[in-house]
């Protein structure tokens, strides 16, 4: 299989990358969410249906991990590239934030564009040979990331997509994709594949490159040395 192949409820392979329990509703918001799957439901109930679900689509998640290479792709375009930008807004800045915070402990040239440290006008204004930026995009897909990121394909820049459907914004954009279900039983979508798929992205990407092991020992003699963890007791 490539890395754009898709499982589906029934185990039918079709076209990107795509594992999904079910019964996501493109577009819905919090607030439909809530009325559809929380109110009127008892804890009890409520919490063995988000359980439940959360059990099915993790495994979903570990079979299509297990199966499809979409996430080896992705590696490997980090591991080549000399400067990588991970960018999200709303709910997926805490997404790119995890995965920079990962791929920074074994990488240099890791750059998280956060509008405040780093903003997109910045990253568009210097993009050089062999640049890429990582987009996590989920539903409802917002405008900020989608505009960015096409204007970084429009200048020359690489782009890896990480999304929720194979009909998303961005997705003829991207170099290369990773579609991860988000269904859930509860108001806010499931944080659940997608954590899954960044920790396998993260840990294959370090794993791929040569210089990881010496720039992750420097950084624990450097913690020693600043004292920024406490022992246990």
């Amino acid at each position: 299989m490539t890395g754009d192949a898709q499982v589906t409820e029934g185990a039918q392979v079709t076209g990107s990358g795509r594992v999904t329990g079910g019964g996501r509703v493109t577009g819905s918001s919090p607030a439909e969410r809530f009325d559809r799957n929380v109110q009127r439901r008892s804890a009890q109930v409520l919490k063995q249906r988000v359980l439940d679900q959360q059990r099915e689509a993790f495994e979903k998640a570990l079979a299509w991990a297990a199966e499809h290479d979409a996430i080896e792709q992705a590696a490997a375009r980090i591991v080549s590239a000399r400067r990588r930008y991970l960018l999200g807004n709303g709910k997926s800045l805490s997404y790119a934030s995890l995965l920079a915070a990962d791929l920074g402990a074994g990488l240099s040239g890791v750059h998280l564009v956060d509008g405040s440290h780093l903003r997109p006008l910045d990253v568009l204004g210097d993009i050089r040979q062999g640049d890429l930026m990582v987009a996590i995009l989920m539903s409802r897909y917002r405008r900020e990331t989608v505009d960015v990121a096409e204007a970084y394909v429009a200048h020359g820049g690489e782009l890896v997509l990480i999304t929720d459907a194979d009909d998303a914004p961005l997705t003829g954009r991207a170099t290369t994709r990773i579609v991860i279900g988000t269904d859930t039983a509860s108001y806010a979508s499931s944080p659940t594949s997608v954590v899954l798929a960044l920790h396998l992205l993260a840990t294959l990407t370090i794993a791929s490159s040569k210089g990881a092991g010496r720039r992750l020992h420097e950084r624990d003699a450097l913690a020693a040395e600043l004292g920024l963890y406490r022992d246990p007791a």
